[in-house]
């Protein structure tokens, strides 16, 4: 285990205690510089929430790219307000909405209706 027990509970007990997000990642980007910090616990929690957000951004940027390619494959032409509005969505039940819609638009202000 790195660190000594005591070295080890201090950390995850001021972690524990940050409750604001920008506190927490003060603390965690500080940690970041202390050497043992890689090799402990906290450090592998650090790296799988950073693997999780990048799994989730992966997964609405492909949601996106699908949505517009939907409309491509139907012959339905993207203006540039309606592909900006997707690229725009962060979230993936608007986004699988609006690719629910698309299959069956006349045009590509179809996505919208309803929201």
């Amino acid at each position: 285990m790195a660190g000594s027990s005591h070295e080890v509970f201090c950390t995850r007990f001021v972690d524990s205690c940050l409750t604001g997000r920008r506190a927490k990642q003060m603390w965690r980007d500080l940690m970041k510089t202390v050497q043992y910090f890689w090799r402990h616990p906290l450090a592998e929690q650090v790296r799988e929430e950073g693997r999780e957000e990048g799994r989730e951004e992966g997964r609405i940027e492909g949601s996106r790219a699908m949505l517009l390619r939907l409309l491509e494959w139907r012959r339905i032409p993207a203006p540039d307000a309606v592909r900006e509005r997707v690229e725009a969505c962060v979230g993936l039940g608007r986004l699988g909405e609006w690719t629910k819609r698309a299959v069956h638009a006349a045009n590509a202000d179809g996505l919208f209706t309803g929201d």
